[in-house]
């Protein structure tokens, strides 16, 4: 299976890492460490280029926050933060996404050479899927999210959420080639934590196998979810508190389960750990 993006080809027959670069000062895990407008872009710099040397298959950079009751950010500043970051990532030599929901970001970003956009809307902002479909080879990556992030966990999803999110992506999906993007180019993601409960989330990991039929790949993005601390024995005051060091090794084991039920991208940001992970899982397989 191949993932057809701008200017890569990437070989799915073996599950990829993605890195992750937060360029917000908010984001839920790493929120402000790599964002210092005073001092520059060097720490996000040098963040993508660690990724990379830790084994990243590809990188994924983004500039708002999508955690539960994060505020908007203007389309300026999202740009001030992210074309920094994805023009000099891009001249790391490995595929690179960037998360956004705007189309006038996703044009830009994919004018310097980013080659895919993972999208927290599926595409369902005006514009954004004109802003993919114009574009010969990008891909994209669509997410199920249940409201939106100001909301979406004050009220989640209810009932069965597997045949709900299934639906909602196949159509999704279908809608974008409708428009002329080739399926080799699109991706999925059930929306881990973006308004389902924790078993909800569990049931999607559970039973991931039943979105594999439509034929397209998935990516899962487990990590440092506050769905893993709540079933690993962690105390609400260290979800609270952001204890990434804890939340690591529940995020790896996600992220093999994953990988083991069809998965063929992981969103991660533990790169090394993943990586070392998967390729015991590899031998084992």
């Amino acid at each position: 299976m191949i993932w057809q993006t701008s200017r890569f080809q990437i070989d799915l027959s073996q599950p990829r890492v993605m890195g992750i670069v937060n360029v917000t000062p908010d984001s839920f895990s790493d929120g402000g460490k790599y964002f210092n407008r005073q001092g520059g872009f060097s720490s996000a710099f040098e963040h993508c280029e660690k990724l990379v040397r830790d084994g990243a298959d590809m990188l994924d950079i983004g500039g708002e926050s999508s955690r539960p009751g994060a505020p908007t950010v203007s389309l300026e500043e999202e740009l001030a933060r992210v074309l920094p970051v994805v023009r000099h990532a891009a001249s790391l030599g490995v595929p690179l996404s960037v998360d956004t929901y705007k189309p006038e970001v996703m044009q830009a970003v994919l004018d310097l050479g980013a080659d895919a956009i993972n999208d927290i809307w599926a595409l369902r902002k005006p514009g954004a899927v004109q802003a993919v479909a114009q574009h010969p080879n990008c891909g994209v990556c669509l997410m199920h999210m249940h409201r939106e992030p100001q909301t979406m966990q004050v009220a989640p999803m209810e009932g069965d959420v597997v045949p709900q999110v299934r639906a909602f992506l196949e159509a999704a999906a279908a809608g974008l080639q409708a428009a002329g993007v080739d399926k080799s180019r699109i991706v999925l993601d059930v929306g881990v934590g973006f308004g389902k409960t924790v078993a909800q989330n569990f049931s999607l990991l559970a039973r991931q196998n039943e979105f594999l039929a439509a034929g397209y790949p998935l990516l899962a993005a487990w990590s440092r979810k506050s769905s893993l601390a709540a079933v690993s024995g962690m105390s609400l005051g260290s979800v609270a508190q952001l204890n990434v060091v804890d939340r690591m090794v529940p995020s790896v084991a996600a992220a093999v389960l994953a990988v083991d039920r069809g998965a063929r991208i992981v969103r991660v940001h533990d790169v090394r750990e993943t990586v070392q992970a998967l390729k015991v899982w590899s031998a084992a397989s």
